[in-house]
């Protein structure tokens, strides 16, 4: 395995989330840790909806990182389930319970039941910007071309 960066972060549970425990990696070389679903029981989420998933968990994250809600594969092709505002991004001094915005965007509603893997947590560092305001910025290759100008 490659040299690594661990990064402690404090975790506390709601009622929801204790039997749950903690977000898991699936493998050693996962990005994110699973989410799970922390409602009393089941939900079903009829095509087009949305709902809030709590997850059970309040995190504290350290000064100069974030965490990343993010979807899961598995279920976007699967179910059709989308992770919508993704990825969702906690601040370091938010202190509430971790939600997941999931959207049925498939043909049949969805079931989602207590304890189901929802989404995964990406905890990543946090650039700050000190802006430098120019007159004009340098000219490069690309210049002002986006949103499919390089023909790709």
């Amino acid at each position: 395995m490659a040299d690594e960066e661990t990064v402690t972060v404090s975790i506390a549970l709601t009622p929801q989330g204790r039997e749950l425990g903690v977000p898991q990696y699936a493998t050693d070389l996962s990005a994110g840790m699973d989410l799970m679903a922390a409602m009393p029981g089941e939900i079903i989420l009829e095509i087009g909806a949305r709902r809030l998933i709590p997850t059970g968990i309040h995190i504290g994250l350290p000064p100069g990182y974030e965490a990343q809600i993010r979807p899961r594969s598995g279920l976007a092709l699967k179910e059709g389930l989308a992770v919508l505002n993704s990825p969702g991004t906690i601040d370091a001094d938010y202190r509430g319970q971790v939600q997941v915005i999931i959207a049925n965007l498939g043909h049949e509603p969805v079931y989602i039941q207590r304890g189901q893997r929802i989404a995964q947590l990406v905890v990543a560092p946090v650039s700050r910007v000190e802006w430098q305001l120019e007159e004009e910025l340098d000219d490069t290759e690309r210049g002002e071309g986006g949103f499919g100008h390089t023909g790709r």
